[in-house]
C-alpha cells in the first residue's frame, strides 16, 4: 500500500544489489588492497581518516537494508550513497586524479546509485 509519500522500493533487489556492493566495498576498506589505497592516495585523503569512509558505507548499507521495510529511509540512504559518490568524484577532479578508479569505481558507483533511485523510487 502506498502511503502518498516515498515508499518502500519497487523494485527491492536493486536496493539488496546496492547494499551488497556497498557492504564489499566496506569490508574491502578494512585491509585496502592497493587500487584503494592509490585511489585514496591519489586524492590527497588523509589515512587517519580511512576509517571513516567505512563507517559511512556501513551507514549507508544499513539506511538500504531498513529502506525495505521503512518507508523513506531507503531513498535517503539512497541519495546519500550519490551524495558521497559525488564528493568523491570533486575529490577527484580537484586532485586531477582522473585515471581508471575514477572513471569506473567512483563514477560507476555513482551511476549505479542513480539508476538504483530512479527505478527503485519513482
Amino acid at each position: 500500500m502506498t502511503t502518498g509519500f516515498i515508499d518502500v522500493p519497487h523494485w527491492p533487489w536493486l536496493t539488496v544489489a546496492l547494499a551488497v556492493v556497498l557492504l564489499g566495498d566496506a569490508l574491502l576498506s578494512v585491509r585496502p588492497p592497493g587500487f584503494i589505497q592509490d585511489c585514496l592516495d591519489g586524492v590527497r585523503f588523509p589515512r587517519d581518516w580511512w576509517w571513516t569512509l567505512i563507517v559511512i558505507k556501513l551507514v549507508a548499507v544499513a539506511g538500504l537494508f531498513a529502506g525495505l521495510w521503512y518507508p523513506g529511509v531507503g531513498v535517503a540512504a539512497n541519495a546519500g550513497v550519490m551524495a558521497y559518490f559525488v564528493c568523491a568524484a570533486v575529490a577527484h577532479v580537484r586532485a586531477r586524479f582522473l585515471g581508471s578508479t575514477f572513471w569506473v569505481n567512483c563514477l560507476g558507483m555513482l551511476g549505479f546509485a542513480v539508476v538504483v533511485l530512479i527505478l527503485s523510487y519513482v
